[in-house]
C-alpha cells in the first residue's frame, strides 16, 4: 500500500529529564565503534518521540515511567518531544545526536522514513532502540514492544465471541505505522476463517493517515451514513473507539455493536465496566518502559541483553526483540488485570457507574 507524507506541523517541546542508572550485565557487546565514557560519568540516552497529538495518554505514562525507572537506575536523559511529524523527529534526533549521547530511543512517527538519521546515529557508534514501533529497512540494535499481533489476535477473538454472525468494520490504525500491520495480520488470522464460511462479513476496512480519532470519526461516519446493520467494529486503539462509539450513540446502537480497542485508555475501561465497549487490550507500559531503560544503560556500556527472539526490518540483520505480551480485559476481569497492576484506580475506573448509583433515589 503506498504510503505519503503529509504537511509538517511546527510545533516542538523540548524537556531535559535527569536520572541516575546502574546495571550490571555480565556478557560483552563487543561493539568497538560504540563510544566509551568514563565510568563515573553517567551514561546519557536521548529518547526521541513524535506523536499526532500531545494529549495521547498513552505516551504520557511511557515518557513518565521511563523516566522514573532512568531515575532509580542513573543516567542522564534527554526526551524530545513534538507533534511536529517525521521532518520535525529527524530534526530532534539530530539535535540528540550533536549533545553527544550514548544511545537513541526512538519512537518513531513513520517508521520507514527514519533510516536515514538512524544510519547516522549507528555510523556514529551510537546504539539505538526502537521502543514500541519498529523502525524498518535500517540495521537498529534492539526492539522493545508488545506482540502486537497477538493484540490482533485478541481483537478477533473477543469480537467473534461478543458477534459471531453479522456484518463487520475493521478500522486499522496510521499507515506510518508498522504495529498496524502487525495487528492487522493477527486479526485476520482470526476472522478470516469465519468470513470464508459466511458466518460473519466484513463490508468495510479502513486505514488511516494518521493515528488521529478526527480522522477515524470522519471514515466511521461515512460507513454508518451508509449503512448501521453493523454487528462489531474493531478499533486500532481506544481513542478510535471512542469515536465509533460517539457515532454510534447517536444511531442509539452504543452498547449494541461490539467495539474493541487497544491501550486500556481510561475513557475505554470506565465504557468497558459500563458495557458500552467490549473489550481492550492492556499493556504493561511499567514493564516495558524499565526494560527499555535497563537495555539503553547495557547497551551505553558496550553490553549485550539475550533478546526474547529475532524479527525482520528489511534491513537485512536480525533485530533484537524485546517482548512483552499484551491482554484482553473486558467488565468480568478488569479489577484482576488493570486495577490490580495500578494501571488505573477503582474510583477512577468506576467513576461513572459509582455517580450513577448515589444519584438513585
Amino acid at each position: 500500500m503506498k504510503r505519503k507524507i503529509l504537511p509538517i506541523a511546527k510545533r516542538v517541546a523540548f524537556f531535559c529529564v535527569s536520572a541516575a542508572l546502574s546495571l550490571s550485565v555480565a556478557s560483552c557487546r563487543g561493539r568497538g565503534e560504540i563510544r566509551n565514557r568514563s565510568s563515573e560519568k553517567k551514561p546519557v540516552i536521548g529518547f526521541s518521540i513524535a506523536t499526532d497529538t500531545f494529549i495521547l495518554e498513552r505516551w504520557n505514562k511511557d515518557i513518565k515511567i521511563f523516566s522514573g525507572a532512568a531515575r532509580e537506575l542513573g543516567a542522564e536523559v534527554i526526551v524530545q518531544l513534538s507533534a511536529g511529524g517525521t521532518k520535525e523527529q529527524i530534526s530532534q534526533i539530530n539535535f540528540l545526536l550533536d549533545r553527544k549521547i550514548d544511545v537513541l530511543v526512538v519512537i518513531a512517527h513513520d517508521t520507514d522514513m527514519l533510516s536515514g538519521v538512524v544510519k547516522k546515529a549507528r555510523d556514529s557508534g551510537i546504539p539505538v532502540i526502537a521502543y514500541d514501533r519498529l523502525v524498518m529497512d535500517v540495521p537498529i540494535d534492539a526492539y522493545v514492544s508488545f506482540d502486537n499481533r497477538e493484540v490482533g489476535r485478541l481483537f478477533g477473538r473477543a469480537l467473534l465471541e461478543a458477534a459471531p454472525e453479522g456484518n463487520y468494520v475493521i478500522v486499522n490504525g496510521s499507515l506510518r505505522d508498522n504495529n498496524s500491520y502487525e495487528v492487522n495480520a493477527g486479526l485476520h488470522e482470526i476472522l478470516d476463517e469465519a468470513a470464508s464460511k459466511k458466518k460473519i462479513t466484513i463490508i468495510d476496512e479502513v486505514w488511516l493517515e494518521e493515528w488521529s480519532s478526527d480522522e477515524a470519526r470522519r471514515r466511521i461516519g461515512e460507513i454508518l451514513e451508509r449503512r448501521t446493520d453493523i454487528a462489531a467494529i474493531s478499533c486500532a486503539n481506544d481513542q478510535i473507539a471512542s469515536a465509533a462509539i460517539q457515532l454510534l450513540s447517536e444511531y442509539r446502537l452504543a452498547g449494541k455493536v461490539a467495539v474493541v480497542g487497544q491501550d486500556a485508555d481510561i475513557g475505554a475501561c470506565q465504557k468497558v465496566v459500563e458495557g458500552i465497549q467490549l473489550m481492550t487490550v492492556y499493556k504493561p507500559i511499567a514493564r516495558l518502559a524499565a526494560k527499555a531503560a535497563s537495555l539503553a544503560v547495557a547497551l551505553a556500556g558496550g553490553n549485550s541483553v539475550a533478546a526474547d527472539l529475532f524479527v525482520d526490518n528489511r534491513s537485512g540483520t536480525p533485530v533484537p526483540f524485546y517482548r512483552e505480551s499484551p491482554r484482553a480485559v473486558f467488565s468480568s476481569n478488569m479489577d484482576d488485570i488493570v486495577i490490580a497492576d495500578g494501571f488505573h484506580s477503582a474510583s477512577d475506573v468506576y467513576r461513572n457507574l459509582d455517580e450513577r448509583v448515589k444519584s438513585e433515589p
